[in-house]
């Protein structure tokens, strides 16, 4: 902390190996506790290949994008200054779950950070301009069909969790064809990103009746990020304030 205290204890796990899940996330291993006085332990898991020895390790595009966006939940972890630790880090509302990680991950094509890390592994230059020009401009290719697919999935994880118990249907893909139909994103060349016998967010991830909670994290992390911009950028007390502001929402949302 600014003080020069400990704040919390971060772990990376970054590479895979044969034990591993699949995917990446965040662990709180320790939950930030005022009524223990615990603090943090953070964990950020990701999948990275591990290179041969002597050899670098070389990030893709969206390797980058997702280390960041999973640093940015063991931030909401880390910064947590909670009493109880039901409260602590992410255990909050699941539509507020995702907005500091998809915050923190936008900050990775900020010319100011990329410049920290987008470099040659052998020359030291950076990436040029042009070269990131066209990573950005290949982000937006296709942006109909992820949209489509993650809102069919959303739509899809909302159908099952409406239903009672007595109307637990014995044919999950047929429920599931009526549902996306019933929507109107029954498009064959366009199906949900997870379907129902292996869509783990929705039945054992935490998600349940919440998948909604990426998109809807994506306007609260654009205000942010242009609020931002428009208050002089990156400096410690738009920092500051981001950090008080999210832990505020955090409460608020809580107490509803």
């Amino acid at each position: 902390m600014r003080d020069g205290q400990p704040l919390a204890l971060f772990l990376g796990d970054y590479y895979a190996r044969p034990s591993k899940r699949g995917g990446a996330w965040m662990n709180a291993y320790v939950q930030q506790s005022g009524l223990f006085g615990t603090k943090p332990v953070v964990a950020n898991h990701l999948n990275i290949p591990k290179p041969p020895p002597g050899e670098p390790t070389l990030l893709t595009h969206d390797e980058v994008r997702t280390a960041f966006h999973e640093f940015g939940h063991a931030l909401h972890g880390m910064f947590s200054n909670v009493k109880y630790p039901r409260f602590s880090g992410t255990s909050v509302p699941r539509d507020f779950v995702e907005y500091p990680s998809q915050v923190n991950e936008m900050w990775a094509s900020w010319p100011e950070v990329l410049k920290n890390f987008a470099k040659h592994y052998k020359t030291g230059e950076p990436i040029p301009q042009a070269l990131f020009d066209k990573v950005v401009a290949a982000e937006k290719f296709n942006q109909g069909y992820k949209t489509t697919e993650y809102l069919a999935a959303s739509l899809l994880d909302q159908a099952w969790h409406q239903l009672n118990p007595s109307e637990i249907p014995k044919d999950a893909m047929a429920f599931e064809a009526a549902a996306l139909r019933k929507a109107g994103v029954d498009f064959p060349p366009v199906p949900p990103r997870y379907r129902s016998p292996y869509f783990s967010h929705a039945f054992s991830g935490g998600y349940s009746a919440g998948y909604y909670s990426y998109i809807w994290s994506e306007v609260l992390d654009a205000d942010s990020v242009e609020w931002i911009k428009e208050h002089g950028g990156l400096k410690r007390e738009n920092g500051d304030r981001f950090r008080a502001n999210f832990a505020l929402v955090a409460v608020v949302r809580l107490m509803r």
